[in-house]
């Protein structure tokens, strides 16, 4: 993990609530790398409770892991860019809105901004998708970041082949070998995974 000892990452937390739990611990197995870890949440993972987490627990675990306080605003966003904070961000996990709104430029969010500001500076954006309508109404905007540059996407496959046919999940476990890469302007391959396979541990 020698590339991303001594880099800044952002971590992007998007509001895929049932995958939070298992989005934390590969956080604080990016902060062993030696790389320091700045938490970065969207607003709802900023305010709202729900039937996985309180909102105040998620903020308490995710700053406990990293040492930093939490970003939750756009306006705590913005100078990411301009200031050159970030050595590489990471978006996990990504909903369809926060892909969608990357696909079509949309910066209304504190996730949206803190990667629109990241990527003025040239720099890679790793991409950990959980959401339903990945191979159904964001397969679009899917394809389109698939094919943009600076994005790059951790590994992902269908997460409930049989129960919930357009969802894809992201192999979780792969995010940090997804990010080593990605500072080398590599992909992570392969990039398509088998039905389940992106919940194996």
């Amino acid at each position: 993990m020698e590339y991303l000892k001594g880099k800044t990452v952002g971590w992007v937390f998007t509001g895929s609530f049932c995958t939070i739990d298992a989005v934390l611990p590969e956080m604080e197995k990016m902060k062993q790398t030696g790389a320091r870890v700045v938490p970065i949440f969207s607003q709802h993972v900023a305010t709202l409770d729900t039937r996985f987490n309180p909102a105040p627990a998620v903020r308490e675990k995710a700053e406990c892991i990293c040492g930093e306080s939490v970003i939750d605003s756009i306006p705590g966003a913005e100078p990411i860019g301009p200031q050159k904070k970030l050595d590489l961000i990471v978006v996990a996990p990504c909903t369809g809105n926060t892909l969608a709104k990357l696909a079509n430029a949309i910066t209304d969010t504190t996730a949206t901004m803190a990667v629109k500001a990241h990527l003025r500076n040239q720099r890679p954006v790793v991409i950990a998708l959980a959401t339903n309508d990945a191979l159904a109404g964001n397969a679009k905007n899917l394809g389109l970041l698939l094919n943009a540059k600076h994005y790059y996407f951790v590994p992902f496959g269908q997460d409930g082949a049989q129960t919930k046919e357009n969802s894809l999940q992201a192999h979780f476990p792969s995010i940090v070998k997804t990010a080593e890469l990605a500072l080398q302007g590599k992909q992570l391959q392969p990039l398509l995974l088998g039905a389940g396979e992106c919940l194996n541990p």
